[in-house]
């Protein structure tokens, strides 16, 4: 661990980020481990029929790319990434409980200043304030820390559920990027959100809680 630090070329990681009080009980977002391997594995073939409609098509079958063997080429790919300053992979816990992940990839300094963020969650924390809470947390991080400006993310127009996600924290609607990604086996409109630095006025988080969506832990 200690030679994963030295060697991140990121500001602001690997450190976790948090906590935050939300419906479901206290969240927070850490690096990804190798020991996720299990419960990564039983969350993703659990919710195979809530995540897989969502997600980028891939060649091999779900049961395969999400079994314990799997998890770490993953993992080591995501932390590979990071050492380069490309991506954070994080781990969104729920009451120290592995309930999700969230991503900022293709992080990029210099003039841009700017990163995607992406999530998912179980199935069975939906609804309860996590992702919500997580992304802000994620948000904030990229905004301070991290040193970003901008942060964008895309989903699926008929994805009513994410969208309403991505509205509570502040993101706002750029555009249709049409025919973006092939997911669930096809060619799929996409809608590109965004968010800058100068949107934020104070903190992320601290928006949810004002509103009673979050309380500080």
């Amino acid at each position: 661990m200690n030679l994963w630090r030295n060697s991140s070329l990121h500001p602001g990681w690997p450190a976790s980020v948090g906590p935050l009080r939300v419906g479901a009980g206290v969240i927070r977002l850490r690096p990804v481990r190798m020991r996720d391997a299990a419960m990564w594995s039983r969350i993703r073939l659990a919710d195979r029929r809530y995540l897989e409609p969502w997600e980028p098509t891939a060649e091999m079958d779900w049961a395969v790319r999400h079994a314990v063997s799997s998890w770490p080429p993953v993992c080591s790919g995501l932390r590979g990434e990071a050492r380069k300053g490309r991506m954070l992979p994080y781990v969104i816990e729920l009451d120290g409980q592995l309930s999700g992940q969230l991503t900022i990839g293709n992080v990029t300094h210099g003039a841009l200043r700017s990163a995607w963020i992406g999530y998912w969650v179980s199935s069975a924390v939906t609804g309860a304030g996590v992702a919500t809470g997580a992304l802000a947390l994620g948000l904030d991080h990229c905004f301070g820390p991290v040193g970003l400006h901008r942060v964008e993310a895309t989903v699926r127009p008929e994805n009513a559920a994410s969208r309403a996600v991505l509205a509570k924290v502040g993101f706002r609607e750029e555009g249709l990027l049409q025919r973006y990604l092939d997911v669930d086996g096809a060619w799929r409109d996409h809608l590109l959100v965004g968010m800058t630095v100068e949107e934020v006025e104070g903190s992320v988080v601290g928006r949810l809680v004002h509103r009673g969506l979050a309380h500080w832990a």
